[in-house]
Protein backbone atom coordinates (compact mmCIF):
# COMPACT_ATOMS: atom_id res chain seq x y z
CA UNK A 1 0.00 0.00 0.00
CA UNK A 2 2.89 2.39 1.03
CA UNK A 3 4.42 1.81 -2.22
CA UNK A 4 1.54 2.28 -4.03
CA UNK A 5 1.30 5.66 -2.65
CA UNK A 6 4.73 6.27 -3.13
CA UNK A 7 4.39 5.63 -7.05
CA UNK A 8 1.24 7.91 -7.20
CA UNK A 9 3.28 11.03 -6.08
CA UNK A 10 5.32 10.94 -9.07
CA UNK A 11 2.34 10.56 -11.82
CA UNK A 12 1.23 13.90 -13.40
CA UNK A 13 -1.17 14.54 -16.14
CA UNK A 14 -0.61 16.18 -19.20
CA UNK A 15 -2.53 19.01 -20.43
CA UNK A 16 -4.39 18.60 -23.93
CA UNK A 17 -2.55 19.38 -26.73
CA UNK A 18 0.42 19.73 -25.02
CA UNK A 19 3.38 18.03 -26.79
CA UNK A 20 5.50 16.32 -24.18
CA UNK A 21 9.15 17.24 -23.33
CA UNK A 22 11.48 14.34 -23.02
CA UNK A 23 12.85 14.57 -19.60
CA UNK A 24 14.55 12.47 -17.17
CA UNK A 25 11.79 10.27 -16.27
CA UNK A 26 11.03 10.08 -20.00
CA UNK A 27 8.56 12.25 -22.56
CA UNK A 28 6.87 14.20 -20.07
CA UNK A 29 7.56 16.31 -16.95
CA UNK A 30 10.99 17.50 -15.50
CA UNK A 31 9.56 16.95 -12.25
CA UNK A 32 8.45 13.24 -10.12
CA UNK A 33 11.14 10.71 -10.53
CA UNK A 34 13.19 12.44 -13.18
CA UNK A 35 13.98 15.52 -9.86
CA UNK A 36 14.04 12.90 -7.20
CA UNK A 37 16.96 10.91 -8.85
CA UNK A 38 18.59 14.54 -9.21
CA UNK A 39 18.00 15.07 -5.70
CA UNK A 40 19.42 11.58 -4.94
CA UNK A 41 22.25 12.10 -7.12
CA UNK A 42 22.77 15.05 -4.92
CA UNK A 43 22.71 13.20 -1.52
CA UNK A 44 25.29 10.96 -2.80
CA UNK A 45 27.71 13.00 -3.62
CA UNK A 46 27.89 13.16 -6.95
CA UNK A 47 29.76 15.51 -9.70
CA UNK A 48 27.71 17.86 -11.81
CA UNK A 49 29.17 16.10 -14.53
CA UNK A 50 28.21 12.23 -13.02
CA UNK A 51 24.82 14.02 -12.68
CA UNK A 52 24.53 14.86 -16.10
CA UNK A 53 25.62 11.72 -17.46
CA UNK A 54 23.28 9.64 -15.45
CA UNK A 55 20.52 12.18 -16.32
CA UNK A 56 21.10 11.75 -20.13
CA UNK A 57 21.42 7.91 -19.83
CA UNK A 58 17.61 7.41 -18.50
CA UNK A 59 16.71 10.29 -20.88
CA UNK A 60 17.83 8.11 -23.97
CA UNK A 61 16.22 4.84 -22.15
CA UNK A 62 12.46 6.97 -22.24
CA UNK A 63 13.37 8.65 -25.44
CA UNK A 64 13.86 5.19 -27.18
CA UNK A 65 10.52 3.75 -25.69
CA UNK A 66 8.63 7.56 -26.29
CA UNK A 67 7.68 6.92 -22.70
CA UNK A 68 8.50 7.75 -18.93
CA UNK A 69 11.39 5.68 -17.70
CA UNK A 70 9.75 4.77 -14.70
CA UNK A 71 6.56 3.20 -16.37
CA UNK A 72 9.35 0.81 -17.98
CA UNK A 73 9.38 -2.73 -17.24
CA UNK A 74 12.44 -4.78 -16.72
CA UNK A 75 11.94 -7.23 -19.59
CA UNK A 76 12.21 -3.23 -21.39
CA UNK A 77 15.50 -2.49 -20.09
CA UNK A 78 16.94 -5.74 -21.26
CA UNK A 79 15.92 -4.98 -24.85
CA UNK A 80 17.44 -1.48 -24.39
CA UNK A 81 21.13 -2.97 -23.14
CA UNK A 82 20.80 -5.59 -25.67
CA UNK A 83 19.82 -2.60 -28.61
CA UNK A 84 22.61 -0.85 -27.35
CA UNK A 85 25.26 -3.91 -27.66
CA UNK A 86 24.28 -5.84 -30.61
CA UNK A 87 22.72 -2.76 -32.71
CA UNK A 88 24.71 0.22 -31.65
CA UNK A 89 27.72 -1.71 -30.82
CA UNK A 90 28.59 1.05 -28.31
CA UNK A 91 31.96 0.66 -26.55
CA UNK A 92 32.47 -1.31 -23.03
CA UNK A 93 32.85 2.36 -20.64
CA UNK A 94 29.52 3.69 -22.76
CA UNK A 95 27.68 1.27 -22.05
CA UNK A 96 28.92 0.93 -18.36
CA UNK A 97 28.05 4.88 -17.89
CA UNK A 98 24.65 3.69 -19.22
CA UNK A 99 24.43 0.71 -17.04
CA UNK A 100 25.14 3.16 -13.95
CA UNK A 101 22.79 5.85 -15.19
CA UNK A 102 19.81 3.79 -15.39
CA UNK A 103 20.62 1.09 -12.43
CA UNK A 104 20.55 4.49 -10.11
CA UNK A 105 17.63 5.48 -11.66
CA UNK A 106 15.28 2.16 -10.89
CA UNK A 107 17.22 0.89 -7.66
CA UNK A 108 18.02 4.13 -5.68
CA UNK A 109 14.89 6.22 -6.82
CA UNK A 110 12.35 3.78 -7.68
CA UNK A 111 13.82 1.33 -5.21
CA UNK A 112 12.97 -1.44 -7.75
CA UNK A 113 15.18 -4.37 -7.36
CA UNK A 114 15.71 -6.01 -11.00
CA UNK A 115 17.79 -9.23 -11.88
CA UNK A 116 18.90 -7.47 -15.03
CA UNK A 117 21.18 -5.55 -13.45
CA UNK A 118 22.93 -8.33 -12.08
CA UNK A 119 23.11 -9.89 -15.28
CA UNK A 120 24.28 -6.74 -17.09
CA UNK A 121 28.41 -6.65 -17.52
CA UNK A 122 30.14 -5.04 -20.12
CA UNK A 123 33.50 -6.28 -21.00
CA UNK A 124 36.33 -3.68 -21.00
CA UNK A 125 39.47 -4.21 -23.29
CA UNK A 126 42.38 -4.14 -21.27
CA UNK A 127 44.13 -1.54 -22.98
CA UNK A 128 47.47 0.67 -21.68
CA UNK A 129 47.45 4.34 -22.05
CA UNK A 130 49.32 6.09 -24.78
CA UNK A 131 52.64 8.08 -23.06
CA UNK A 132 54.18 11.01 -24.53
CA UNK A 133 57.50 11.72 -24.14
CA UNK A 134 58.95 14.89 -22.21
CA UNK A 135 60.16 16.20 -25.86
CA UNK A 136 56.36 15.35 -27.91
CA UNK A 137 54.50 17.35 -24.66
CA UNK A 138 57.42 20.23 -25.10
CA UNK A 139 56.80 20.00 -29.44
CA UNK A 140 52.57 19.97 -28.21
CA UNK A 141 52.68 22.55 -26.04
CA UNK A 142 54.65 25.20 -28.01
CA UNK A 143 51.88 25.23 -30.48
CA UNK A 144 48.63 25.96 -28.50
CA UNK A 145 48.09 29.41 -29.57
CA UNK A 146 45.92 30.38 -26.74
CA UNK A 147 47.76 31.31 -23.39
CA UNK A 148 45.13 30.58 -21.36
CA UNK A 149 44.75 27.21 -22.51
CA UNK A 150 48.81 26.39 -22.89
CA UNK A 151 49.19 27.51 -19.15
CA UNK A 152 46.03 25.05 -18.28
CA UNK A 153 47.49 22.75 -19.85
CA UNK A 154 51.28 23.14 -18.46
CA UNK A 155 49.23 22.79 -14.71
CA UNK A 156 47.63 19.23 -16.06
CA UNK A 157 51.30 18.05 -17.40
CA UNK A 158 53.06 19.20 -13.93
CA UNK A 159 50.74 18.03 -11.80
CA UNK A 160 49.07 14.68 -12.78
CA UNK A 161 45.29 16.30 -13.24
CA UNK A 162 42.39 15.28 -14.85
CA UNK A 163 41.04 18.09 -17.42
CA UNK A 164 38.31 19.15 -15.35
CA UNK A 165 40.50 19.66 -12.53
CA UNK A 166 42.61 21.46 -14.05
CA UNK A 167 40.36 24.05 -15.69
CA UNK A 168 38.48 24.17 -12.33
CA UNK A 169 41.81 25.27 -10.73
CA UNK A 170 40.69 28.67 -8.58
CA UNK A 171 43.43 31.46 -7.79
CA UNK A 172 43.35 30.55 -4.03
CA UNK A 173 44.01 26.70 -4.86
CA UNK A 174 47.87 27.84 -5.84
CA UNK A 175 49.73 27.58 -2.15
CA UNK A 176 53.36 29.02 -3.17
CA UNK A 177 54.13 29.06 0.22
CA UNK A 178 53.78 25.05 0.90
CA UNK A 179 54.59 25.01 -3.37
CA UNK A 180 51.50 22.71 -3.48
CA UNK A 181 48.02 22.61 -5.65
CA UNK A 182 44.99 22.23 -3.58
CA UNK A 183 42.90 20.10 -6.14
CA UNK A 184 39.23 19.10 -6.02
CA UNK A 185 39.37 15.36 -7.53
CA UNK A 186 36.12 12.64 -8.28
CA UNK A 187 33.50 13.08 -5.96
CA UNK A 188 34.70 16.33 -4.67
CA UNK A 189 38.00 14.50 -2.93
CA UNK A 190 40.49 17.07 -2.11
CA UNK A 191 43.97 16.25 -2.41
CA UNK A 192 47.48 18.39 -2.42
CA UNK A 193 49.89 17.94 -4.83
CA UNK A 194 53.42 19.13 -5.29
CA UNK A 195 53.90 22.15 -7.29
CA UNK A 196 57.34 22.74 -9.25
CA UNK A 197 59.12 25.41 -9.72
CA UNK A 198 59.18 25.83 -13.23
CA UNK A 199 55.06 25.61 -13.04
CA UNK A 200 55.31 28.55 -10.04
CA UNK A 201 56.90 31.11 -12.56
CA UNK A 202 54.88 30.36 -15.58
CA UNK A 203 52.13 30.95 -13.40
CA UNK A 204 53.64 34.13 -12.39
CA UNK A 205 53.99 35.44 -15.69
CA UNK A 206 50.71 33.74 -16.89
CA UNK A 207 49.00 36.21 -14.31
CA UNK A 208 50.97 39.19 -14.93
CA UNK A 209 50.72 39.44 -18.68
CA UNK A 210 48.05 36.93 -20.31
CA UNK A 211 45.61 35.89 -17.44
CA UNK A 212 42.02 37.48 -18.56
CA UNK A 213 41.31 40.73 -16.46
CA UNK A 214 37.69 39.87 -13.85
CA UNK A 215 37.48 39.40 -10.53
CA UNK A 216 35.89 35.92 -10.56
CA UNK A 217 38.06 32.99 -8.82
CA UNK A 218 38.66 31.04 -11.62
CA UNK A 219 42.96 30.63 -12.91
CA UNK A 220 41.57 30.21 -16.22
CA UNK A 221 38.37 32.09 -16.60
CA UNK A 222 37.04 31.84 -19.77
CA UNK A 223 36.96 34.60 -21.88
CA UNK A 224 33.12 34.12 -23.23
CA UNK A 225 31.58 33.34 -19.84
CA UNK A 226 34.29 35.45 -17.14
CA UNK A 227 31.56 33.47 -14.50
CA UNK A 228 32.97 29.76 -15.90
CA UNK A 229 36.38 28.45 -16.20
CA UNK A 230 37.86 27.59 -19.26
CA UNK A 231 35.55 25.41 -21.08
CA UNK A 232 36.16 21.66 -21.81
CA UNK A 233 35.56 22.15 -25.31
CA UNK A 234 37.92 24.78 -25.65
CA UNK A 235 41.20 23.10 -24.35
CA UNK A 236 40.14 20.23 -25.92
CA UNK A 237 39.74 21.65 -29.51
CA UNK A 238 42.97 23.86 -28.39
CA UNK A 239 44.97 20.19 -27.52
CA UNK A 240 43.95 18.58 -30.83
CA UNK A 241 45.03 21.28 -33.25
CA UNK A 242 48.61 21.58 -31.71
CA UNK A 243 49.32 17.58 -31.77
CA UNK A 244 47.94 18.01 -35.72
CA UNK A 245 50.77 21.11 -36.24
CA UNK A 246 53.39 19.49 -33.91
CA UNK A 247 53.80 16.64 -35.96
CA UNK A 248 53.77 13.97 -33.07
CA UNK A 249 52.57 10.69 -34.76
CA UNK A 250 50.67 9.91 -31.81
CA UNK A 251 47.02 9.09 -30.48
CA UNK A 252 46.94 11.46 -27.62
CA UNK A 253 44.18 13.76 -25.50
CA UNK A 254 44.42 15.87 -23.09
CA UNK A 255 44.24 13.20 -20.58
CA UNK A 256 47.48 11.53 -22.27
CA UNK A 257 49.37 14.29 -20.47
CA UNK A 258 47.95 12.95 -17.17
CA UNK A 259 49.59 9.22 -18.19
CA UNK A 260 52.38 10.68 -19.35
CA UNK A 261 53.29 12.56 -15.98
CA UNK A 262 52.93 9.05 -13.52
CA UNK A 263 55.20 7.20 -16.46
CA UNK A 264 57.55 10.12 -16.02
CA UNK A 265 57.39 10.08 -12.28
CA UNK A 266 57.78 6.21 -11.95
CA UNK A 267 60.78 6.71 -14.67
CA UNK A 268 62.93 8.85 -11.95
CA UNK A 269 61.88 6.73 -9.39
CA UNK A 270 59.40 7.92 -7.54
CA UNK A 271 57.65 5.29 -5.37
CA UNK A 272 53.85 4.16 -6.93
CA UNK A 273 52.36 4.81 -4.00
CA UNK A 274 52.96 8.83 -3.58
CA UNK A 275 52.33 8.72 -7.67
CA UNK A 276 49.12 6.95 -6.32
CA UNK A 277 48.42 9.76 -3.59
CA UNK A 278 49.08 12.68 -6.86
CA UNK A 279 46.75 11.03 -9.08
CA UNK A 280 43.67 10.61 -6.80
CA UNK A 281 43.52 6.75 -7.22
CA UNK A 282 41.86 4.86 -4.31
CA UNK A 283 42.84 1.20 -5.68
CA UNK A 284 46.57 1.07 -6.04
CA UNK A 285 45.95 -1.49 -8.98
CA UNK A 286 44.35 1.71 -10.86
CA UNK A 287 48.20 3.10 -10.49
CA UNK A 288 50.19 0.21 -10.80
CA UNK A 289 49.57 -0.67 -14.54
CA UNK A 290 51.74 2.94 -15.36
CA UNK A 291 54.74 0.13 -14.38
CA UNK A 292 54.37 -1.10 -17.32
CA UNK A 293 54.69 2.26 -19.45
CA UNK A 294 58.14 2.83 -18.00
CA UNK A 295 61.08 2.86 -20.65
CA UNK A 296 63.45 1.33 -17.41
CA UNK A 297 60.84 -1.08 -17.02
CA UNK A 298 61.49 -1.97 -20.55
CA UNK A 299 65.47 -1.95 -20.25
CA UNK A 300 65.03 -4.62 -16.69
CA UNK A 301 63.07 -6.62 -19.33
CA UNK A 302 64.94 -7.16 -21.89
CA UNK A 303 68.75 -7.08 -19.97
CA UNK A 304 67.24 -10.05 -17.77
CA UNK A 305 66.00 -11.88 -20.84
CA UNK A 306 69.08 -11.38 -22.35
CA UNK A 307 71.10 -13.10 -19.36
CA UNK A 308 68.64 -15.65 -19.69
CA UNK A 309 69.56 -16.35 -23.34
CA UNK A 310 72.96 -16.27 -22.65
CA UNK A 311 73.00 -19.20 -20.73
CA UNK A 312 71.00 -20.98 -23.77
Amino acid sequence: MAQAKAKRKYTTKSKKNERPQPGPSGPGTGSGPGQRMLEDMQLHGFSKGTQKNYMDAVRTLANHYQRRASRLTEEQVRDFFLFLVNEKKLASPTIKLYYYGIKFFFEKTLEQEWHIFDVIKAQRKKQLPYVLSQEDIKKILSHVKNPCIRMCLIMNYSCGLRLSEGRNLQVSDIDSSRMVVRVNGKGNKIRYVALPNRSLELLRKYWRNDRPRCSYPWLFPSRIKKDSPISQSSVETAFREALKESGVARKATVHTLRHSYATHLLENGVDIRIIQGALGHRNPKTTAIYAHLTQKTALILTKALNKLMDNL
